[in-house]
C-alpha cells in the first residue's frame, strides 16, 4: 500500500492543496483571499505555505499592485500532481474506486 504524502497528510497543509486544486492550472489566489477562505491566521498560513514550497508543491509570487504588496498562491505541476496521488491514495485507503 502507497503512504499517504506526509506534506499533504497535515489538516491544514491538506486544506490549502485542495483549495489551491480548484483553481485551473496556472492561475493563482491572493495570500489574503486564501486566508479568508480557510479561516486562518496570517502566520499559520505562512507556516504551512513554506512547508508546502520547500517541497517545490506551491509557488509563491511576491509582487506589488500600485505601492501594495501582494502573494500570490498557485500549486506547481508537482503540487497538483502529488494533490492527485494523494487523493487516488487516500481513496485506495478508503475503498473507494473513482
Amino acid at each position: 500500500m502507497t503512504e499517504l504524502d506526509p506534506v499533504i497528510h497535515a489538516a491544514a497543509r491538506l486544506r490549502i492543496t485542495a483549495a489551491l486544486a480548484t483553481l485551473d492550472a496556472g492561475d493563482s489566489m491572493a495570500f489574503p483571499r486564501l486566508q479568508s477562505l480557510l479561516e486562518m491566521t496570517p502566520g499559520n498560513l505562512s507556516t504551512h505555505l513554506r512547508k508546502l514550497e520547500d517541497a517545490g508543491y506551491v509557488a509563491v509570487d511576491k509582487t506589488h499592485r500600485g505601492r501594495t504588496p501582494v502573494t500570490y498562491l498557485a500549486l506547481t505541476r508537482q503540487g497538483r500532481r502529488a494533490f492527485e496521488d494523494y487523493v487516488e491514495t487516500l481513496r485506495s485507503v478508503l475503498g473507494e474506486h473513482p
